[in-house]
C-alpha cells in the first residue's frame, strides 16, 4: 500500500498538521493575503503561520504571488494538487465535527475510568 514509506510519511506529517489543515480548507475558497489568513486561522502565530506557508509551498500544495505594490501584496492559493487535497481535508473536518462530542465523552469516560483504578 504504501510504495516509499518514507515521502509517504513526510506528507502524512505535512498534510495532518493542524496548521496546515486549517490553512488549506481556509484557502479552499478564495486566495487570501497573509494577515487575512492568519485571522481565520485563529491562534496561530505569525511564524508559525509563515513556517507552514512556506512548507505548503515548498511541497506544491500551497501557491504565493508576491505584488511590488507599497507596501508589497503577497497572496497565497491552493495549487491543482491543493485543490485535490480539499475534498479529503473537508471531509475530514466535517467528520470531526460530526463527532467531537462523542469524543470528549470517550476521553472522559476513559480518564474517569482510570483516574478511579490509580
Amino acid at each position: 500500500m504504501l510504495e516509499d514509506c518514507s515521502i509517504t510519511r513526510q506528507i502524512l506529517d505535512r498534510v495532518g498538521d493542524k496548521w496546515s489543515v486549517l490553512i488549506i480548507v481556509n484557502l479552499g475558497a478564495e486566495a487570501l493575503r497573509f494577515k487575512e489568513l492568519q485571522r481565520r486561522s485563529g491562534g496561530i502565530s505569525q511564524r508559525m503561520l509563515t513556517q507552514t506557508l512556506r512548507h505548503l509551498e515548498r511541497d506544491g500544495l500551497v501557491w504565493r504571488k508576491a505584488t511590488p505594490t507599497v507596501p508589497l501584496t503577497v497572496e497565497y492559493g491552493l495549487t491543482s494538487i491543493g485543490e485535490s487535497l480539499l475534498g479529503p481535508l473537508t471531509s475530514l473536518v466535517d467528520w470531526v465535527n460530526k463527532n467531537n462530542g462523542k469524543i470528549a465523552k470517550a476521553r472522559i469516560d476513559y480518564d474517569h475510568q482510570h483516574d478511579t483504578q490509580e
